[in-house]
């Protein structure tokens, strides 16, 4: 039951989810992603969409998730088109190993549903 829920969870989140494993390579998109990115990538590598300094900096990252436990989040990039932050965000089992990552967009912009709107 619970793993429904956080399922439903990352599912309905209207910003996009990008799930890597160690290998960088996706391993789930949740539909607003397969939107953003117009088709679904899972199975690829997330390097082959990015040029070699972006997949550099996404190694740098992963080093710097196994150094530590502490080492969960890093703020990577700012879209000034669409007000938002991209973070890189660590995955971790039950005993804190590295088991991969995800990409985690926050949109700063208003939101423009009008409040409990149940229409």
């Amino acid at each position: 039951m619970l793993h429904q829920m956080f399922k439903s969870i990352i599912e309905q989140d209207t910003a996009p989810i990008v799930v890597c494993d160690m290998q960088s390579v996706i391993v789930y998109m949740n539909p607003a992603a397969i939107r953003q990115y117009h088709r679904d990538l899972t199975g690829q590598s997330l390097k082959d969409c990015h040029n070699q300094e972006s997949n550099r900096k996404i190694d740098q990252v992963l080093d710097w998730f196994l150094k530590s436990g502490e080492n969960n989040l890093v703020f990577t990039y700012h879209d000034p088109k669409k007000n938002k932050d991209v973070y890189m965000v660590a995955l971790r089992d039950h005993e804190g190993n590295l088991i991969g990552y995800y990409e985690k967009h926050e949109c700063r912009n208003h939101e423009t549903m009008p409040q409990y709107h149940l229409k």
